[in-house]
């Protein structure tokens, strides 16, 4: 990795602002408040001196030459504050005696915008990273650059390096988390994402606690976006997302965790093709009763209820917290919907049943989608579920049926 330090005015970087990125995806979003703005411009004002600036050099395909490694909240407010997207604190002292307290840029003495535009910024350019491979360096060096200010456990997980941490990232942007109540401030759907990726991982409710993700974080350093259980995590997302399929002011953080656990339960366990409406009214439901209970008299309340909100305020993450909570909501889902059955654990045919099928069938192909039922050599043939497996067809003989390839494929998981 090579450094060159070069001194660019404001007026510079402001002109290429169109090809800095401030926010690459290992940087944290934007999260100065206005009064840390102000005093930004206030020392560039006075001529103070301010930290420097980490950028690295890139080669991109939308124009974009370089990214911030450190000082994107400082750039930002530059930016921000040459558009007239904020003004100077009100009370400010005087600049070289002329008044500039609650003004804008374009409201500023031009003596004062030439203070502004004329001052100097000490960048870092690293260069080569790209060609050397050193992204990994580049990510260490944001951390090490942040190590004295206040970053959030997510936000540094987002810098770490490895697959685990590109499926995290990944997977917070499925459509599902645009329907909860919470916003991605901070990474906090990259944060849940991590959590259900944790879950999933165990089987079962487990410490969803930071050092926890840390660790798989750097355990499954070289993780398989495409294994089984990548392909579980979104599997059960898609069916959140069409459990809920609006946004719902009732999906706070804990009650995701808690409904993923429920819906990784269902597609494991049970025919549960068209569950998705029961789900979506019975959750519903039940943070009423919920809400109503809190509302009541401490004598009135259902106690098990309150022991049940008590799990969603305190030591949230925690594996008792988290199994409570499950075991609860699960108790009184399928209370209320008995007739959801379990699958047939056995999925595969057996050889015996094979060939039953096939004696049965003679052979031929009684999907007929791609083919008019043709004759199948013993090695070339699918033994199929006439009602899938996945809507609760058994795995029996009477429910077999011979199947080529083309026409099982087009068949997929649907009734003919």
């Amino acid at each position: 990795m090579k450094i060159d330090k070069k001194s660019y005015t404001i007026s510079t970087i402001c002109d290429k602002e169109n090809i800095i990125d401030p926010e690459p995806d290992f940087q944290r979003p934007q999260v100065w408040n206005k009064r840390q703005k102000q005093l930004l411009i206030d020392s560039i004002l006075r001529k103070y001196d301010i930290p420097k600036f980490y950028l690295q050099k890139v080669e991109r395909r939308d124009g974009v030459e370089f990214e911030v490694i450190d000082g994107q909240q400082r750039l930002r407010t530059i930016w921000e504050f040459k558009s007239d997207k904020f003004m100077l604190e009100k009370k400010m002292d005087e600049i070289d005696g002329i008044s500039c307290g609650g003004q804008k840029y374009s409201d500023l003495h031009i003596d004062v915008s030439e203070l502004f535009n004329s001052y100097h910024l000490d960048c870092m350019i690293v260069i080569d990273a790209i060609q050397n491979k050193d992204e990994d360096e580049v990510k260490d060096m944001f951390l090490r650059l942040q190590n004295g200010t206040t970053l959030k456990a997510q936000e540094k997980r987002n810098a770490m390096t490895g697959q685990m941490r590109d499926f995290v990232k990944d997977i917070s942007k499925h459509n599902f988390f645009k329907n909860c109540k919470f916003e991605n401030f901070r990474y906090a759907f990259d944060h849940i994402a991590a959590q259900l990726i944790c879950l999933e991982i165990e089987g079962e409710p487990t410490n969803i606690r930071d050092r926890d993700l840390n660790l798989m974080y750097q355990n499954f350093t070289d993780f398989d976006k495409n294994c089984s259980k990548a392909k579980k995590v979104r599997k059960v997302l898609d069916f959140l997302l069409k459990t809920f399929p609006n946004e719902t002011q009732e999906l706070e953080r804990y009650n995701v965790v808690t409904l993923y656990c429920v819906a990784s339960a269902l597609i494991e366990n049970y025919v549960h093709d068209g569950v998705e409406q029961k789900l979506n009214s019975w959750f519903i439901d039940f943070e009423n009763k919920r809400r109503e209970n809190e509302s009541l008299e401490e004598d009135q309340r259902d106690l098990q209820l309150v022991e049940y909100q008590r799990r969603t305020s305190s030591s949230t993450d925690g594996v008792d917290s988290v199994r409570g909570r499950v075991e609860y909501v699960e108790s009184l889902f399928f209370l209320e919907y008995p007739e959801i059955q379990l699958k047939d654990k056995q999925r595969i045919f057996t050889p015996h049943q094979r060939l039953a099928i096939y004696r049965k069938d003679n052979g031929q192909c009684k999907i007929k989608l791609k083919c008019n039922g043709e004759k199948l050599a013993w090695g070339d043939w699918h033994a199929d579920h006439i009602k899938p497996h996945s809507k609760g067809g058994e795995t029996t003989v009477a429910n077999g049926q011979v199947a080529c390839s083309a026409c099982n494929l087009a068949k997929s998981n649907s009734l003919q």
